[in-house]
């Protein structure tokens, strides 16, 4: 009785012990300038362009070491070297902008010390006035 009951209450501790360390937010020393960017209304078929810069705040060389996309209509182009601190980088992505109407796009950034920063784009594709 007394080892199924040590059983269940070591269980349900570690259960929890996980859950809280999963939900514990690993904040980064890469300090973005702005997280959003509004590309206002662009011209269909005609990529839009932007660069989120960044600076390294901790006392330890940081890494970007995963950048994804919310869908394949945005490309990003980032600092891949170690960023130094008080160095600066960029996270430059491009949305191709072929489909018409309202956008919202999120670019997760992973680094190298365990942190996911979250970045996001919108705007408007209106017709291409040639």
């Amino acid at each position: 009785m007394y080892k199924k009951a040590f059983f269940l209450f070591f269980t349900l501790l570690a259960g929890v012990m996980f859950a809280q360390a999963q939900s514990e937010k690993v904040e980064s020393a890469l300090k973005f300038e702005k997280t959003e960017h509004n590309f206002g209304e662009i011209p269909q078929n005609v990529p839009a362009v932007h660069e989120f810069k960044f600076e390294n705040k901790g006392k330890r060389p940081i890494q970007i070491t995963d950048v994804k996309t919310s869908c394949g209509c945005t490309t990003p182009f980032y600092t891949k070297e170690p960023v130094a601190p008080k160095k600066s980088g960029v996270v430059k992505v491009s949305y191709n902008a072929a489909q018409m109407g309202a956008f919202t796009k999120t670019i997760t950034v992973t680094t190298s010390e365990g942190a996911t920063i979250y970045l996001t784009i919108r705007g408007t594709v209106v017709a291409n006035k040639q």
